[in-house]
C-alpha cells in the first residue's frame, strides 16, 4: 500500500474531521510483528476481534496485539452467556474486511464494541487502517467520535507471556537484542 493511498477508513476520520496518524508497513504477519516493524510498544497496537453471542448478536473487541480476549469476560461485559470468535469466512461479508485488516471503523454495520480498558492508559492507539499494511493511530476520544464503545476489562493472560514461559525470542521495538525467558 502506497503511503499516500486514502483507505475507506481513512476518508471516514477525515470526513468527520478525526486528528489521527496512518503508519504503512509490510512483511509483518502478527500484530506483534506489526508494532516492532513500526517501532512501537504492542501495548499501544490493537487488534480489532469479531464475534458472536449466544443470542445472534455480533460484538466487536478492540484488544492489544500482545493479548488474548477472554471470552468469558467479554460475554459478561456484553450481556451474553457465551460468545465465541466469528469464522474467518464469515468476518469479510459481516463488516467489509478481511482477515489482518479489520478495522472498528467503518464496518458494513455498527455493532456493539468494547476496548479493552488497558487503552485508557495510553495517550493513543493504533488500529487497523482497513487494509493489511495500515494502522491509523489516534486517541480514544477521538475515536469515540466516531464510533461508539465502553471500555472493560475483556483481556486474558499476555501473549508475550506465554512466548516467554515457552522460551520463544521476541524482538521489542525498543530493544535491539531479543527479549528471552532464559
Amino acid at each position: 500500500m502506497k503511503k499516500n493511498e486514502k483507505t475507506n477508513v481513512m476518508r471516514l476520520l477525515d470526513q468527520k474531521r478525526i486528528v489521527y496518524e496512518s503508519h504503512f508497513y509490510t512483511n509483518a504477519i502478527s500484530g506483534l510483528e506489526v508494532a516492532a516493524v513500526l517501532g512501537q510498544d504492542p501495548q499501544q497496537v490493537f487488534k480489532t476481534l469479531v464475534t458472536i453471542g449466544k443470542s445472534g448478536q455480533h460484538y466487536v473487541f478492540v484488544v492489544p496485539v500482545e493479548k488474548e480476549l477472554d471470552l468469558k469476560k467479554a460475554a459478561e461485559v456484553v450481556g451474553e452467556k457465551k460468545i465465541e470468535m466469528i469464522r474467518e469466512k464469515e468476518l469479510l461479508p459481516l463488516t467489509g474486511y478481511v482477515h489482518g485488516g479489520c478495522s472498528p471503523v467503518g464496518m458494513k454495520k455498527l455493532f456493539p464494541t468494547v476496548i479493552d480498558s488497558c487503552s485508557e492508559q495510553q495517550k493513543t492507539i493504533m488500529v487497523s487502517g482497513g487494509k493489511i499494511g495500515c494502522q491509523v493511530e489516534l486517541t480514544l476520544q477521538e475515536l469515540r467520535k466516531v464510533i461508539p464503545f465502553q471500555t472493560a476489562d475483556v483481556c486474558a493472560c499476555c501473549i508475550l507471556e506465554k512466548e516467554q514461559k515457552a522460551g520463544a525470542a521476541y524482538y521489542h521495538p525498543a530493544s535491539e537484542r531479543p527479549i528471552t525467558n532464559t
